[in-house]
């Protein structure tokens, strides 16, 4: 039997709808100015003044400019082996230690949790971190990005407590079978996982993908930069002279500005193509990784 909603539940309800769809509009608007600007005609859109609804003209200018610079390609070769190196090498340590943090029986287990969470708090600081990683001879590599930061404490933790949920029954009749650690995590633990493996793909893909900073740091070498650093000269830098030869001073301007649009489509558009591959399991592997502490 359906009850009856009262005037003031109907009223609460329109405006959590309400809510929700401003809270959409403002979200979603940002990425379709960028997009509607990426391919619009360079001399409206520098003209154009206000909000933009669809593009101004329609012209993919930008994106051959884009496209054609080779610090780009070199900038999405570069990216996409800090990404795809760094996830395995991410995945694979953060579960060797949310296996061991997650075991009853392993010595001290508590000092060692106290001790990692700790580093979530304190930190070494960047002068010591970059000593650290010229000393093992990684400035001016790719690897200064990923190796360094193979662990996340914040996903070690989500992953312990998803490891955690899975009953102590299975390893234990795993182990009566004559099944060492290595098979008990990589053919029990880990496959009953997967919606927190999901999480921790998506967690870590968008960490290194995202990242410039520390490889702004490490690496002078213009031939090793990550696409998130050449995006940062050309917006900040406005560094687009590269992409724009044999136009004049003025068409240079107004081009420069829709390349600018045209690369961050570039840089993000890879992201939310992965994004709906995992989104089923971001929620439940988020919420099995909060169950327990």
């Amino acid at each position: 039997m359906q009850v009856e909603q009262s005037w003031f539940d109907r009223i609460i309800d329109w405006g959590i709808h309400i809510a929700l769809i401003l809270l959409v509009i403002v979200t979603l608007y940002p990425l379709l100015y960028v997009a509607f600007a990426s391919v619009s005609d360079a001399g409206q859109l520098i003209s154009h003044k206000g909000l933009l609804y669809k593009p101004l003209g329609f012209s993919l200018e930008a994106y051959k400019g884009v496209f054609n610079n080779p610090s780009i390609l070199t900038g999405y070769r570069n990216t996409l082996f800090i990404v795809v190196v760094g996830v395995i090498l991410n995945l694979f340590m953060t579960a060797l230690g949310a296996y061991v943090m997650s075991r009853k029986n392993v010595m001290w287990n508590k000092a060692f949790i106290f001790i990692i969470v700790l580093t979530m708090f304190f930190h070494g600081g960047l002068v010591p971190l970059y000593l650290t990683v010229k000393n093992v001879g990684l400035i001016d590599s790719l690897w200064a990005t990923i190796i360094p930061f193979a662990i996340s404490t914040f996903n070690l933790i989500i992953m312990r407590t998803a490891f955690m949920a899975v009953p102590d029954s299975l390893e234990e009749s795993a182990k009566m079978d004559g099944a060492n650690h290595f098979t008990i995590l990589f053919r029990i633990i880990l496959p009953l996982s997967m919606p927190v493996i999901a999480v921790m793909i998506l967690y870590y893909a968008v960490e290194k993908w995202n990242g410039w900073f520390y490889a702004s740091i490490f690496i002078q070498d213009r031939e090793l930069f990550p696409l998130q650093l050449i995006l940062r000269e050309i917006l900040i830098a406005n560094s687009t002279e590269s992409m724009t030869e044999g136009a004049s001073a003025a068409d240079r301007f107004q081009i420069g500005e829709t390349i600018k649009y045209a690369t961050i489509m570039a840089a993000t558009v890879p992201v939310l193509c992965v994004y709906p591959f995992v989104q089923k399991y971001f929620v439940k592997g988020v919420m099995i990784g909060a169950l327990k502490g």
